[in-house]
């Protein structure tokens, strides 16, 4: 059979849809050009979440606390302590900022401690809140008056060259507070960092019936 020369030969390669209608991969490429999945790679990415441990009110359980973080050099944002409704039993509150292979790192870890009771992460829902405490020079106490009121907080101690406020709310209302307290001249500043409960009937610790020892 003999083809015209002014026709162009049928063309050869392989089936399937055009170039415009093929599925395009989510996610970037690294350095190498290799497709990073998007779910991998988000599980990489630091997040702050908080972590609340019942531990028994004993001496030296704050410091195997720190030092389990400092030994593991996890980034620790604030690490608070103190009593429960049990006077056997303290609460600790850790703020991290970690991917979440290291959050739970975290918790394997705390569970391991003798002291350690009972460990969990809390959810977005759980109530938060901070308290700070603000020296400022009091040039302008009407005013520091206004905005210590704007955020209900209260005045503590009052003098002819300082003035101390307090201060409780979530962290982002505490920052809010501190950033309109920088207009004055801000002498001190006290933060406590975070304490936690979880909302509603939901237990923030559930105590074992048996407690950890040693051997």
């Amino acid at each position: 059979m003999c083809v015209s020369s002014d026709e162009e030969p049928p063309k050869r390669g392989l089936k399937g849809p055009a170039p415009e209608e093929r599925a395009r991969p989510e996610g970037r490429r690294n350095s190498q050009g290799i497709r990073i999945d998007p779910d991998v790679e988000a599980e990489q990415l630091p997040r702050r979440t908080t972590i609340t441990a019942l531990v028994s009110n004993q001496p030296g359980v704050l410091s195997e606390v720190s030092g389990l973080f400092s030994r593991r050099q996890f980034n620790i944002e604030s690490l608070t302590v103190g009593p429960t409704q049990n006077p056997d039993w303290s609460r600790v509150t850790v703020v991290v900022e970690e991917p979440d292979p290291n959050v739970e790192q975290i918790e394997k870890q705390l569970d391991k401690l003798v002291p350690v009771i009972h460990t969990r992460e809390l959810g977005d829902d759980a109530v938060r809140r901070e308290l700070v405490l603000v020296k400022v020079s009091a040039d302008n106490p009407e005013r520091i008056h206004a905005i210590t009121e704007m955020y209900d907080g209260r005045t503590l101690d009052a003098g002819p060259r300082t003035v101390t406020v307090e201060l409780t709310g979530s962290e982002r209302v505490i920052d809010d507070a501190l950033d309109a307290f920088r207009q004055f001249d801000v002498r001190e500043i006290a933060r406590t960092g975070h304490t936690a409960l979880a909302r509603g009937e939901t237990k923030t610790s559930i105590a074992p019936d048996r407690v950890k020892t040693d051997e």
